[in-house]
């Protein structure tokens, strides 16, 4: 039974999750562009194979990171409908609301 507490550590879970993708995001930016520079300035061949490595394994964290995000949608939509259909009340919807439509939105924006 899905209760407001669950809700709320729902909630709370794709916030994170939101937060660590955005940041991965980020961090590829910054790697990428980090990894050019090298290039350009003509680094150590070995330094600049390890700062390659950095930046794939940045890269690979965004796909894990999306798969939990989903994960985590599921579980959150599936609480939310649980509490209004037994007529819950409470900010925790609707911010749970909000939550998931900013990942839907972010789901949309990714695929187009």
């Amino acid at each position: 039974m899905a209760t407001m507490r669950n809700l709320k550590i729902k909630t709370g879970t794709c916030k994170r999750i939101l937060k660590e993708l955005h940041s991965y995001e980020k961090e590829v930016e910054k790697e990428a562009k980090k990894t050019t520079d090298m290039k350009e300035r003509g680094a150590d061949p070995y330094d600049l194979k390890q700062q390659e490595n950095v930046l794939a394994e940045s890269r690979m964290m965004i796909p894990d990171c999306r798969k939990r995000l989903e994960s985590s949608l599921d579980d959150l939509k599936g609480t939310l409908a649980e509490l209004k259909e037994a007529n819950e009340q409470g900010s925790e919807l609707g911010e749970a609301e909000s939550i998931i439509a900013d990942v839907e939105n972010l789901f949309q924006t990714a695929e187009e």
